[in-house]
């Protein structure tokens, strides 16, 4: 499965040659995430959307790593935060992460936190 992974990843993002070994490494740690996150009766292979959703989650680790995406500039009196050029990359990795987890959430646990009988 890791390979059908890693040839979608390459279609959503077109790595660079320099970027093949850092997408592959990340294939391997989205499969990891997903398969963690799933309930008990289910398997990968139940899930149809987990080849892709595992390769919408790689590229995702990808997309930030491009034209640097770290804080270029960041005051904590009167706080003030301005990201890189890159604001697009990083909010389209929050999209793919989105798109990924709805594809899995029937297949995933419930790892929801909740109170019960608490008196507020």
């Amino acid at each position: 499965m890791h390979e059908k992974i890693l040839t979608l990843a390459k279609a959503i993002v077109r790595p660079a040659e320099e970027e093949e070994a850092l997408l592959d490494a990340l294939c391997t740690a989205a499969e990891a995430e997903l398969t963690g996150r799933l309930r008990e009766d289910v398997s990968p292979e139940d899930c149809g959307a987990f080849p892709c959703a595992a390769a919408l989650l790689a590229a995702a680790g990808l997309l930030p790593c491009r034209d640097g995406g770290d804080v270029e500039r960041f005051t904590a009196g009167e706080v003030s935060l301005q990201t890189g050029g890159n604001g697009g990359l990083c909010a389209s990795a929050g999209l793919l992460r989105r798109q990924a987890a709805a594809m899995m959430a029937p297949y995933w646990a419930d790892d929801s936190f909740a109170f019960a009988g608490v008196r507020g």
